[in-house]
């Protein structure tokens, strides 16, 4: 059976420690289109050489940064083919903001098995420390596995978040590259989905996909700097649910509606008449 929640649930998955230097933060911006106006100052304080901006989203990327092997989906109760695997969603709570260089370790367990009938999410949460034991973030993120549900577990509590009935007051427009997925991947996710075009079309897709990661970081940078005048550190929290698919070279459309404390957002695909790529996000203010 490729998943065993009885086994799976609090299933310690372990401690990895690494490190990232600007540069790795410098080739982020950029696999996630921010810090890309080479004339605009404030853009190009993502490119510093000695101590760029560092975008909290950087954390989903900062341990797996120099993998060059494709995932695997195997951990204790859980064994499923890399074709059959989307990310579900992300969520990030940034403890205090994050140094342009730095050793960190991570601990990651498996919290939940949702089944969804046709398909099975598995839940991961994971924590992060620096060399001194201090906390940088906590991150919790999901897998969505299709086709391998029906084994008679919970289906998990619905989170589904509810947006004002007004017009929102942020649009923004951000167009990625026909070569996005393939910078992107440079950041440590090696997964053929995104760049190869048989194995994309073998997991039922028409051609290679944006990394949902990637999304998850334009739409965060583009919210940063349209309506939080750039400043990486006023984000305190970051979710998100993976909506739909966006294909490089697609624009994405961001909306915003300001409630305060924190900003309600969804991202759609403008090309396709605003399929919807992120849903469920809020972005909470420091």
């Amino acid at each position: 059976m490729p998943i065993d929640p009885s086994v799976a649930v609090g299933a310690d998955l372990g401690s990895t420690t690494f490190s990232w230097t600007a540069s790795d933060v410098q080739l982020y911006h950029l696999g996630v289109s921010v810090g890309i106006s080479p004339l605009d100052a404030a853009d190009l304080q993502y490119q510093n050489d000695v101590s760029p901006k560092v975008l909290p989203t950087f954390a989903t990327v900062a341990a797996t940064f120099h993998m060059v092997e494709p995932p695997k989906v195997s951990f204790p109760g859980v064994e499923i083919d890399l074709a059959k695997i989307v990310h579900g969603g992300q969520q990030i709570t940034l403890h205090r903001p994050l140094p342009a260089a730095a050793t960190a370790t991570t601990s990651t367990k498996i919290v939940e098995v949702q089944d969804k009938g046709s398909a099975a999410v598995i839940v991961q949460e994971s924590t992060t420390v620096d060399e001194s034991g201090q906390p940088l973030w906590s991150a919790r993120s999901s897998i969505f596995a299709k086709g391998e549900g029906g084994f008679g577990g919970e289906r998990g509590a619905s989170d589904k978040v509810e947006y004002p009935d007004r017009d929102p007051d942020h649009v923004i427009e951000t167009k990625t590259l026909p070569q996005q997925a393939l910078l992107y991947r440079l950041c440590g996710d090696r997964n053929p989905l995104h760049s190869d075009p048989e194995f994309a079309k073998g997991a039922g897709f028409p051609a290679p996909i944006l990394h949902g990661l990637c999304t998850y970081g334009t739409v965060c940078g583009a919210v940063v700097n349209t309506v939080l005048g750039g400043d990486v550190t006023a984000v305190a929290d970051y979710g998100v649910k993976f909506a739909g698919v966006v294909f490089p070279g697609e624009t994405l459309r961001t909306r915003v509606w300001d409630e305060g404390d924190r900003l309600l957002i969804t991202a759609s695909v403008a090309d396709r008449d605003d399929a919807p790529a992120l849903g469920n996000v809020v972005l909470t203010k420091r």
